[in-house]
């Protein structure tokens, strides 16, 4: 599953390392993931995250996970557009999420950026996931 959506891999192996209270999780680096966790920093879903290099060469993501009184502050994250089903949507049919308090990830021809900055920038494009 992973390697045909490395996206969708990651959004788990953040789940998973949530459900388990851990502090930090790792996933291979890609320029789409990055992207993705760019936002997720600026909406204040997780503290950040750093490239490591692995004792093999090669480059990992290390998320730090965000809590708050021991609460993950991501209580939902789910993959929209999908390898086998992508998911576009012109600007004024980019989905609100629970009625804007959390956000969708979209992918449009001026970058990575959520749905509120896809407004603003009136561009629609396809729609990654959604986080609350």
């Amino acid at each position: 599953m992973s390697m045909n959506d490395p996206l969708g891999d990651m959004l788990t192996r953040i789940r998973n390392a949530q459900m388990r209270g851990k502090s930090t999780v790792r996933t291979p680096a890609s320029k789409l993931r990055a992207w993705v966790l760019d936002v997720l920093k600026a909406e204040g879903y997780i503290r950040g995250y750093e490239k490591v290099e692995t004792p093999s060469g090669h480059t990992e993501l290390e998320i730090s996970l965000k809590y708050y009184e021991g609460t993950p502050v991501i209580r939902e994250l789910a993959r929209v557009s999908k390898p086998g089903r992508r998911v576009y949507a012109s600007v004024k049919e980019l989905p609100q999420v629970r009625n804007g308090l959390g956000v969708s990830i979209v992918s449009t021809p001026k970058g990575v950026m959520s749905d509120a900055a896809a407004r603003s920038a009136n561009v629609g494009g396809e729609v990654l996931c959604t986080v609350f």
